[in-house]
């Protein structure tokens, strides 16, 4: 489908249509992997978690940051 076609759909047209295709992604047995570098996305979350480093907000204040 041309991202053209998309764009003309109602939000609740689109909506409809990813709610289709995660329907069908969900009925196929496809074993997908993860790429290398989210796994050391999340030992680095991980670490700093256990380590007290992290920074965590509220989620009023991350939809705030992107909105600026």
């Amino acid at each position: 489908m041309e991202i053209t076609k998309i764009k003309n759909m109602t939000v609740l047209e689109r909506l409809q249509a990813m709610e289709s295709l995660w329907s069908s992604l969900i009925n196929d047995n496809v074993e997908l992997n993860s790429p290398d570098w989210h796994a050391d996305v999340l030992a680095e979350r991980r670490a700093k978690i256990e380590s007290g480093t992290a920074n965590f907000i509220s989620l009023d204040a991350l939809k705030a940051y992107r909105k600026s």
